[in-house]
């Protein structure tokens, strides 16, 4: 029996839900299912009665509740003592986020961050997503904002944000015939293409939903590869090339008719922006806190 256990335990008997418990302890389901059933297997007990609509307590559930919801709140006093021993000190966290999050997502989460926790500070670190995960993995920051999944060892991604790619255009007579008429995104065969940095989370989610529609990036007329948002932007809207960016960074512009935005047809219904830490070790108090802020403000947001 270990903590892990217990705290699953208790948070699917305060839920009622073996799904809502994964989701407040950041597990998946399989997950806290999985620490039930050793539970029930070295106790020798039947701790839930299950049924199509929700999940109770047993008699034995009842009886160990009592005491793991005790063991749990002694941990949360312990945590809290801690804390308060340090309340003097500046605590810092350290992020690393790729551009999308960085510069759409972040400034909201750190301003409700702020007024929630003004002892804190925290240093951000802009970065492209492959970047991100490796300062993961090297446990270089706390926490990082990814915009695609790398599959790589330790890691724990969050979805937190739901995002989708648009094509950017100038807003020209060309471009206007071919939001009213075209159907298939072929006609991009044919178009000078802008694309982020090699790295780069929105690049690599590019790739993978123009195959879904046949369409190889590798055999598009690539003129430039750049980093920065604004100068891709401004490229476009001066008619050196097209380019493909998050519906987040080409928001203002589209609206207010400097560019055309062409939403790429995705099966998966967009992309998910990620939060990410090291499951290998143990968040700290304030990366816990910054997460939750993060999926107070976001997960009812697609």
């Amino acid at each position: 029996m270990n903590l892990k256990q217990l705290e699953a335990f208790v948070q699917v008997a305060q839920s009622g839900s073996f799904s809502k418990a994964a989701k407040q302890l950041y597990l998946t389901q399989p997950t806290v299912s999985a620490h039930i059933s050793s539970l029930e297997k070295e106790l020798d007990a039947r701790l839930f009665v299950r049924n199509t609509k929700e999940v109770s307590l047993s008699e034995d559930g009842k009886t160990l509740y009592n005491y793991a919801k005790q063991i749990i709140d002694l941990e949360h006093k312990i945590e809290e003592t801690f804390c308060a021993d340090q309340q003097e000190e500046k605590q810092e966290i350290t992020i690393a986020a790729s551009t999308i999050p960085a510069q759409y997502l972040l400034p909201k989460i750190l301003a409700r961050f702020v007024e929630k926790y003004p002892e804190e500070q925290f240093r951000i670190i802009e970065t492209d997503s492959s970047q991100v995960v490796e300062q993961i993995i090297k446990r270089s920051v706390d926490i990082g904002f990814t915009g695609t999944v790398l599959e790589k060892k330790h890691c724990k991604y969050i979805p937190f944000y739901r995002d989708e790619l648009v094509v950017i255009t100038p807003n020209t007579e060309k471009y206007r015939k071919i939001q009213e008429e075209e159907q298939d995104f072929r006609w991009l065969q044919n178009e000078a293409l802008i694309l982020r940095e090699e790295g780069s989370g929105t690049r690599k989610e590019a790739a993978k939903q123009l195959r879904q529609l046949g369409i190889e990036l590798d055999r598009l007329n690539i003129v430039a590869s750049i980093g920065n948002q604004e100068t891709i932007k401004k490229s476009v809207q001066n008619g050196i090339a097209i380019s493909i960016i998050s519906r987040l960074a080409a928001e203002e512009e589209t609206n207010s008719g400097k560019l055309l935005s062409f939403p790429i047809p995705s099966k998966d219904g967009g992309r998910d922006l990620n939060v990410v830490y090291n499951r290998n070790f143990h968040l700290t108090h304030s990366a816990e806190r910054f997460i939750k802020i993060v999926k107070e403000i976001y997960t009812k947001k697609k």
